[in-house]
């Protein structure tokens, strides 16, 4: 039992860093991962270090089934809209599924990749994204793209947890943001967790 317990045991330490060395979106079918709780990266800080208001046009990448979408969406109302732009059509399918069931009307689903973003420049007041950076293959590519998109002095806004085999430490991405020209505003969060937001 206990070399079970062993073996079983490497290969998930083998899985995770194969997976972290090869980052990819979590694919619909294990979508359970996105739509468990999520410790320390709640709702209500992503709120606090957001900060949206109603009339604002916000991003989100990587939506998942809509853990941040739903809530958001209604922050920005009155007047406000959400864009939502993920790789997977499933995800944005659900999640626009669960909008129409509770009567949200404010959301707009892209199918494309935070790489290459389909927008003009200066097009949002903000863009978020939770547990999310580390999937993209090219982490400074999707920066930058980000903050060509949002308007001078928004924010970009980026959510990470340890344990996730993506999670891209404060350290890594003050880095890239940096390369970006994107300025570490402000943090929420230590080692575990950190909610970062990032002026363009």
């Amino acid at each position: 039992m206990r070399r079970l317990a062993l073996v079983a045991g490497a290969a998930l330490l083998g899985a995770a860093l194969w997976w972290r060395k090869n980052p990819s979106a979590c694919p619909y079918s294990q979508r359970f991962w996105v739509e468990a709780p999520h410790p320390f990266i709640t709702r209500a800080r992503l709120r606090e270090i957001l900060d949206p208001q109603p009339g604002e046009r916000l991003l989100e990448i990587g939506p998942g089934t809509g853990y941040y979408t739903l809530p958001v969406s209604g922050w920005l109302s009155p007047g406000g809209t959400l864009d939502v732009l993920d790789v997977q059509q499933e995800m944005l399918d659900h999640t626009l599924r669960r909008a129409r069931e509770e009567g949200i009307d404010n959301i707009t689903a892209t199918l494309a990749d935070a790489r290459e973003l389909p927008f003009p420049d200066d097009s949002f007041d903000g863009a978020y994204l939770v547990t999310v950076l580390g999937e993209v293959p090219d982490q400074d590519a999707a920066l930058r793209e980000l903050r060509r998109v949002v308007r001078p002095g928004g924010r970009v806004v980026v959510g990470e947890l340890f344990g996730d085999p993506h999670m891209v430490t404060h350290a890594a991405l003050a880095r890239r943001a940096e390369a970006a020209r994107l300025s570490v505003e402000r943090k929420l969060g230590g080692a575990v967790w950190h909610f970062t937001r990032l002026q363009a």
